[in-house]
């Protein structure tokens, strides 16, 4: 299981003003009287160290919405988080989609797993876009930061001829592994490759899918049906896979873990590799000094603009419903320096954060809307 990104100066002393310890059954989650963000396992450790306050960069660096609270929740962890007091416990959004839906559920007050939700979420943590944009949608997605998507396999060190067939696969050759009946003889001579994907809810396997023509829902039957279940394995965490095993990984997400900025779950599997879609390398560097490579993630199939998500109304100035601190707070055009906004772009201190997390500047600092 990953841990939540917890700040340098710790947990107990890193949450802003408001927030406190939850006894049970989330020890490890915050509570918030102000913004509580949840879903996608990409972002969260970003997200959180911005949250909680990080020295990831030399300086202290933390976003404070204007003195609102804030609290950012694990996509993995204890079955059921608790937001905030006013609330109850609900089932923790574990992904991208689930983020949505439980934001959702919070803006209008209908049961999520037979849950009540109202006003418990006020962002989503979102690896990928709407799935169709509208512009009159009751949600607003904004870029945060530009990632790639690649692939992770798992090859016993001294099978050196497997490794270097699956060092570099190109997409056509992902779409026939992910589409397939049974699993690849072809790849490895005399070895199974067997494809891998993360649990249902995940943004990163829906990117992923999508890039290579593959259905989400139902991949080909080579993908173990596990696979397909909100239990299935998590995103972007190492001791997922087996040998001779392939899975999608956020080259954001490894670069951050490699270079010690978010917890490492892939340090301790020396026969983890990230690999090379079509011969085009996510990073530049060895070991724990890895830096994103532009021209890998401003392809447009693997390169992906990742969002937070709020309720559009909440960020209009024209609707009752206008909260300022929120819409400031989700506001690029304050600056990067701003310490009040999550801004877009990769200059001043939020943005260098974010680039030590493995991310890039989006390729557009313009929301969309949508409804889902």
């Amino acid at each position: 299981m990953k841990i939540r990104k917890i700040a340098s100066i710790g947990l107990a002393a890193g949450l802003l003003a408001g927030l406190v310890a939850v006894a049970s059954p989330a020890s490890a989650d915050p509570i918030t009287s102000g913004y509580a963000a949840v879903g996608s396992d990409t972002l969260q450790d970003s997200v959180n160290a911005l949250v909680n306050g990080t020295s990831v960069t030399g300086a202290s660096v933390r976003v404070t919405a204007n003195g609102v609270a804030l609290g950012s929740f694990d996509a993995f962890g204890s079955a059921k988080i608790r937001t905030k007091g006013s609330g109850g416990y609900f089932t923790r959004p574990s992904g991208s989609g689930a983020g949505v839906n439980a934001l959702l559920a919070s803006m209008n007050g209908t049961l999520l797993n037979g849950e009540t939700l109202t006003g418990q979420v006020d962002i989503a943590r979102s690896s990928s876009g709407p799935a169709t944009p509208n512009v009159n949608g009751v949600l607003i997605f904004v870029p945060f930061a530009r990632d790639r998507v690649e692939y992770a396999y798992r090859v016993p060190a001294s099978d050196t001829t497997c490794a270097a067939a699956l060092a570099s696969l190109t997409k056509a050759q992902l779409t026939a592994l992910y589409s397939a009946p049974t699993p690849d003889t072809t790849l490895c001579p005399g070895q199974t490759i067997t494809p891998r994907l993360p649990q249902s809810a995940s943004g990163t396997r829906k990117f992923f899918t999508g890039a290579i023509g593959v259905s989400n829902t139902t991949p080909g039957a080579a993908v173990p049906a596990g696979d397909n279940l909100a239990t299935g394995p998590q995103e972007n965490t190492g001791g997922q896979i087996a040998d001779y095993q392939i899975i999608p990984f956020s080259a954001a997400s490894w670069i951050a873990q490699s270079n010690g900025a978010a917890p490492n779950t892939i340090a301790a599997d020396t026969n983890l590799h990230l690999g090379a879609i079509n011969g085009t390398p996510a990073y530049t560097g060895t070991g724990s000094n890895l830096v994103a490579s532009a021209a890998a993630y401003a392809d447009t199939t693997f390169g992906r603009d990742t969002f937070l998500v709020a309720e559009y109304a909440r960020v209009n100035s024209a609707d009752p419903k206008y909260d300022a601190a929120l819409a400031t707070l989700l506001d690029a055009t304050k600056g990067n320096s701003s310490l009040t906004s999550f801004a877009t772009a990769l200059a001043g201190q939020p943005g260098s954060v974010k680039a030590k997390f493995g991310f890039l500047a989006p390729s557009t600092s313009v929301p969309q809307r949508s409804n889902s």
